[in-house]
């Protein structure tokens, strides 16, 4: 028996190149938004959006010349601590067959790799969908 998911009132699904506009900063504060209000969420990345919570990242991004002395989170830093601050009401979720088709294998501890044909599933245990990207 399959587990079942657990209720979300919105699912962010991040299906577009996280980096060729305000795609990512638009889901992490509409994700912050929404939790700070209580809601539960579930946080869907497809395609190049599931290079975010690579372990890979690391920590800091490297530093910028023009602001040396500035340090600036990692995408996969924002999503630990995100999840560190809603334990029980932020679902993270990549998706298995686009991680793989990109050597995105190793995710920070907290995503759960689904098969891309479960997302149904994440449309059902939501009461509102909001799609960032392209499908």
């Amino acid at each position: 028996m399959a587990k079942q998911l657990p209720h979300a009132d919105v699912l962010i699904a991040v299906m577009g190149a996280p980096h060729t506009g305000d795609l990512v900063t638009s889901a992490f504060r509409l994700a912050q938004a929404l939790l700070d209000r209580g809601a539960a969420v579930h946080l869907w990345t497809c395609g190049h959006a599931t290079g975010l919570t690579q372990q890979a990242l690391g920590s800091e991004k490297p530093r910028n010349v023009v602001d040396w002395a500035r340090e600036y989170p990692t995408t996969a830093t924002l999503a630990a601590e995100l999840l560190a601050a809603f334990p029980t009401t932020l679902s993270w979720y990549a998706c298995r067959f686009c991680s793989q088709e990109r050597g995105a294998g190793t995710h920070i501890p907290g995503i759960r790799l689904r098969a891309p044909f479960k997302f149904t599933e994440h449309l059902d245990a939501a009461d509102k969908a909001f799609f960032l990207g392209v499908c």
